[in-house]
């Protein structure tokens, strides 16, 4: 497929979903108007040949509402299967934007996902034909050879720019997550296995912060934050839960999830501008950590 023909593609989604409702004359009218049109309308047999690709590339239907004969996406009320598809078509129209850069790259910077190259396309193929993985694994915690671990992959994460798979691990018969970056050898098993109808992979980090998955119960933790910190977090928020009460001088944040190493630590990094007000574990733990990084510098002196 050319590159001018997917982002013709990714133009028409993004206009459509951007109106919510658009009619084919205003679609049109804004196609003129586009890069994609060299000022010349878009034929009817043209549009109905990109929402047929569209639909077998994205997964997504344009409708026709007969009555207005206005066009609409359809995402079938799945908001996962929306979130996937934004984030697929914001990586896309972000990849075109880049391409046509190549003459300033030399200005740009960007994060390397290394996890994404390497093995993403292995584990999206095991997810859909519901086969079990096998493949050499090591964590930052373990030195030596890499363990062999045999993994039903249920569903795939993003975090911080690394992509997690999380599954039952059939020789330990446990649910747990991988990192892709630190996997080796990744092969397709001849096995199959069916997720229990009972797991909720929704449900499974909904009261988690990161990747790091708890079997305790989610907590009513209370921050305040500096007025700049709060800015921040309004603009991206630390959690789905995340609430705010603005004072004069400060603001009160609330969030309800499980008190994990990797939420500690995030709240860490923000320094004195986040103050843990609640629960008193939590508390606890970054009082904790906060001494043991003083009586390492201590130690130094």
């Amino acid at each position: 497929m050319s590159k001018n023909l997917f982002s013709r593609y990714i133009w028409i989604i993004d206009t459509i979903r951007r109106h919510g409702t658009i009619t084919r004359e205003e679609l049109n009218r804004l196609w003129i108007k586009s890069a994609y049109s060299d000022g010349n309308p878009l034929p009817r047999r043209t549009f109905y040949s990109y929402r047929t690709a569209i639909e077998e590339l994205f997964k997504i239907s344009i409708e026709c509402n007969p009555s207005t004969f206005e066009y609409s996406i359809n995402d079938g009320g799945n908001v996962h299967a929306g979130n996937v598809t934004d984030w697929m078509l914001n990586t896309a129209s972000m990849s075109n934007t880049l391409t046509d850069a190549r003459d300033i790259a030399d200005r740009i910077f960007l994060e390397d996902v290394p996890s994404a190259r390497q093995h993403l396309s292995s584990v999206i193929e095991a997810m859909k034909e519901c086969r079990t993985m096998h493949f050499g694994y090591s964590p930052y915690s373990r030195t030596g050879a890499p363990k062999g671990v045999v993994l039903e992959p249920y569903f795939l994460k993003i975090f911080r720019l690394r992509w997690y798979v999380t599954g039952r691990n059939v020789r330990e018969n446990v649910i747990k997550t991988y990192a892709l970056d630190r996997m080796s050898q990744v092969s397709l098993m001849a096995d199959t296995f069916v997720i229990p109808p009972d797991f909720d992979a929704e449900a499974y980090f909904r009261d988690a912060f990161g990747i790091v998955f708890s079997q305790g119960e989610a907590k009513k933790v209370t921050i305040r934050t500096d007025p700049r910190q709060a800015k921040y977090f309004r603009a991206l928020p630390l959690h789905h839960s995340q609430s705010e009460m603005i004072h004069d001088h400060y603001s009160i944040f609330t969030y309800y999830l499980r008190l994990t190493p990797d939420f500690v630590q995030e709240l860490l990094s923000y320094g004195p501008s986040v103050t843990v007000l609640a629960p008193a574990e939590l508390r606890a733990m970054m009082i904790t950590s906060l001494q043991e990084s003083l009586d390492n510098y201590e130690q130094l002196q």
